[in-house]
């Protein structure tokens, strides 16, 4: 596989992987799974995403319960400080034809306690809700998805990060180590007065310029670190370390996927519709079943016989919607959707599109990086032996000291350029995992 011939073939060439660096040379290394598995345990937007799929969950839960029936209990007691009056029809007594005599009936203390109920038997708005609850319960179990997915990606780029540092920092000492080495003769022939001292002083430069160099990419592999432990959720000051062997992710041959963008804008668009429908839904008849029972207490505490009587009173029914007009309020709730709905098709082939170039995009990437990548080994082998023979040749002074540095100049442009390649690699594989829908498998 490439990624065991890249490690295989930089162990050949670089004899001080490794570092040697107390600091770090005491704190535990982190494989790439165990830093994701970390974080997706531990990272904040993961818990906020995973929370967000749980009340999902919860308000579909509560759109069934729509379904259940509901029960009330009312309580209520009134003291008429007047008597309703009521209109008594003389002609009931044999009185004239229209006309009337107002008369209190009634006493004054009234008690009624009712358990009523209501049970939906047919109701469109209830059942698209809990369709439109389930969708929207899916869509965020995808955004966790896609959270997921980010954290991973993260995590991966910046662990492939501070390996890409931690290589040149091995580069680098191998470069010091050969600079000092280098430095050591020409002083001595300095010393001897076989050279002048400006040759003396470019060789004291380049090792002060690799030394600030590595005092540089120190730092900035501390700041990745910090970045990695704070993406993975740990504590700032826990003892923290990568390898130096960089193992790309594995090139699969599984079939491709649908994107958890692709699927996210499906789930949308499915989450309109339903939206749509329900507003046609609007116009259909409700029934619903309901019903009550009570008791219902009338007292009088005067002369000539004070009293309390209670009765009971119970009825069940079918109640019936229908709405009639509502003021073109639903017509032009029903166009905006479809506007929506437009939209989210738009949207939706925008993605799919999208997925496409770049998958082609990072394929492109990959293979070139690839090919890079075999050619690169071979350039710093082959500039590690030019560089050796240089300097050999500079002491047996066949060869100048500018020979020398050119030399471990393109030593060292040799090895940016392999390193560059592998970046590019491992940031166009995990493209490809991630535009293949197979990155979380």
């Amino acid at each position: 596989m490439l990624v065991n011939t890249h490690t295989l073939k930089l162990g050949l060439v670089l004899p001080l992987m490794v570092l040697t660096f107390s600091v770090k040379a005491q704190n535990r290394e982190w494989e790439l799974e165990a830093c994701i598995d970390t974080a997706f345990v531990h990272n904040k937007n993961i818990l906020m995403a995973k929370n967000q799929t749980d009340i999902a969950g919860l308000k579909n839960q509560e759109a069934k319960a729509q379904l259940i029936p509901k029960m009330f209990l009312q309580g209520d007691y009134r003291y008429y400080t007047d008597l309703p009056y009521q209109l008594l029809p003389q002609a009931a007594f044999g009185g004239q034809e229209g006309v009337f005599r107002p008369i209190q009936f009634g006493v004054p203390n009234n008690i009624s306690a009712n358990l009523s109920f209501k049970m939906p038997i047919y109701d469109p708005q209830i059942m698209g809700g809990i369709k439109v609850s389930e969708s929207y319960e899916a869509l965020s179990s995808l955004q966790e998805s896609k959270s997921r997915e980010q954290i991973y990606l993260e995590i991966s780029n910046l662990y492939y990060n501070a390996q890409i540092l931690k290589n040149k920092l091995a580069f680098i000492e191998q470069n010091i180590e050969n600079s000092q080495k280098l430095q050591k003769n020409i002083r001595l022939l300095y010393e001897q007065t076989m050279i002048q001292k400006t040759e003396l002083d470019k060789v004291v430069l380049q090792n002060q310029q690799l030394q600030t160099q590595r005092s540089q990419i120190m730092r900035q592999y501390e700041s990745v670190l910090n970045l990695l432990k704070f993406s993975m959720g740990i504590e700032a000051d826990r003892d923290f370390d990568v390898p130096s062997a960089i193992h790309s992710p594995e090139e699969e041959s599984l079939e491709s996927k649908n994107t958890i963008d692709i699927l996210i804008q499906e789930s949308r668009y499915k989450i309109v519709q339903q939206e749509l429908k329900i507003l046609h839904n609007s116009r259909i008849p409700q029934l619903s079943l309901y019903g009550n029972y009570g008791t219902t207490g009338f007292g009088y505490n005067g002369e000539p016989e004070a009293f309390l009587d209670f009765y009971r009173v119970s009825f069940v029914g079918i109640q019936l919607n229908y709405p009639l007009f509502s003021g073109t309020v639903t017509q032009k709730k029903i166009r905006a959707k479809k506007y929506e709905l437009a939209n989210s098709q738009l949207q939706k082939d925008f993605v799919n599109e999208q997925t496409l170039v770049l998958s082609q995009n990072a394929q492109l990437k990959q293979e070139q990086a690839e090919q890079q990548l075999q050619t690169n080994l071979s350039q710093i082998a082959l500039a590690e032996s030019v560089y050796q023979r240089t300097l050999l040749q500079q002491r047996e002074g066949i060869a100048s000291l500018t020979e020398v540095l050119l030399a471990d100049n393109a030593l060292r442009d040799s090895q940016q350029q392999y390193l560059s390649a592998m970046i590019e690699y491992l940031t166009a594989t995990l493209e490809i995992k991630k535009l293949n829908g197979t990155l979380l498998n």
